[in-house]
């Protein structure tokens, strides 16, 4: 099968369209015919960060639709031909505070999904929701299960709150911009891009203002309850003074440095609450496609790349050139 893969040299030079394998499929497993594959940060990050010099050759790649081709004995889930969804999420059934020991995104340690096929147990699929296209689909999982966990399960929005979301373009925060809205929530958004301020507003943004902008005096009249944090130290302390008194900062990620400094006394004086939030079980997993369905949700759609073009969309990526998702099809 044609797949994208990763090896033998650092960060993206070390990525390359080759045969590989198909994996046999096992019990309980099944064998999906992948159309569309959705990027997320994650595989730009597992690229760069691997130590090639030892690991061996990897396909990277954490989302993916298409439709089963073959199934092992013991599925009892699904039928060849039905059109799925890949759960990127390994090891994490059921809902919890945190994921389990053992815990695991497909696409490392294990090959992902950036083939024409993939091979994983009926436990990590689920059917592809009607409304959705494959390359819709193929987009959704990963961070369309990272918003909903953080919305919805850690910082617990309801109608009528107000979110705020720094850095918006990325996949998830344009989910969690749709999913608020959803609800009946007041969203802000911050960017550096006068662009990606009007594709925010175009899609429901309330307000949007310039990320390096001073929030204070830009959202003065504003009461923010809720906001989702993923730049990380470049805008973290501007978040903690942006929240009102009690209100929650749910974390995902740090496009920029991992470490911060911040002031105790001022946190606690102002009884804040600093939640972490990663990925979802496949309880939310089913969840987040039951309310994607039932608000007719799409993905914000960017680009869709072919796997020759890998070079150029992870760079995309990497440039946060991208408002919304991209993908890369498959087998079409």
């Amino acid at each position: 099968m044609k797949a994208i893969v990763h090896e033998g040299k650092d960060g993206l030079a070390g990525l390359k369209v080759q045969e590989m394998p198909v994996k046999d499929v096992g019990h309980r497993e099944v064998k999906i015919k992948v159309f569309t594959a959705g990027m997320n940060r994650r595989d730009l990050a597992v690229v760069t960060k691997r130590h090639t010099a030892n690991d061996p050759a990897l396909i990277p790649g954490s989302d993916a639709s298409g439709i089963i081709e073959a199934v092992g004995d013991g599925v009892t889930r699904f039928s060849i031909g039905d059109e799925v969804v890949i759960n990127p999420g390994l090891g994490w059934q059921k809902n919890s505070d945190a994921p389990p020991e053992g815990f695991e995104i497909v696409g490392l340690p294990d090959h992902g999904t950036f083939a024409d096929y993939y091979v994983c147990t009926e436990d990590h699929v689920e059917k592809k929701p009607e409304h959705l296209s494959f390359e819709e689909a193929g987009v959704l999982p990963l961070a369309a299960l990272t918003a909903y966990r953080a919305l919805f399960t850690r910082g617990k929005l309801t109608k009528g709150e107000t979110v705020m979301l720094p850095g918006i373009g990325s996949g998830v925060l344009t989910f969690a911009l749709k999913y608020a809205k959803a609800v009946g929530a007041r969203v802000i958004v911050t960017s550096r891009s006068k662009q990606k301020q009007k594709d925010a507003l175009e899609l429901g943004a309330d307000v949007a203002i310039d990320t390096e902008s001073d929030w204070k005096e830009a959202l003065k009249e504003e009461r923010i309850d809720l906001l989702i944090e993923s730049i990380g130290e470049a805008t973290f302390n501007k978040s903690l003074d942006i929240i009102r008194k009690g209100g929650t900062i749910v974390t995902f990620g740090a496009t920029t440095d991992d470490n911060i400094q911040m002031n105790i006394r001022s946190f606690f004086y102002g009884q804040y609450n600093l939640l972490g939030s990663t990925m979802g079980s496949a309880e939310e997993f089913r969840e987040m496609l039951a309310f994607v369905a039932e608000h007719q949700i799409k993905p914000q759609l960017d680009r869709i790349f072919t796997p020759e073009q890998y070079e150029e969309a992870f760079e995309y990526v990497r440039d946060s050139k991208n408002f919304g998702k991209i993908g890369i099809r498959f087998n079409q």
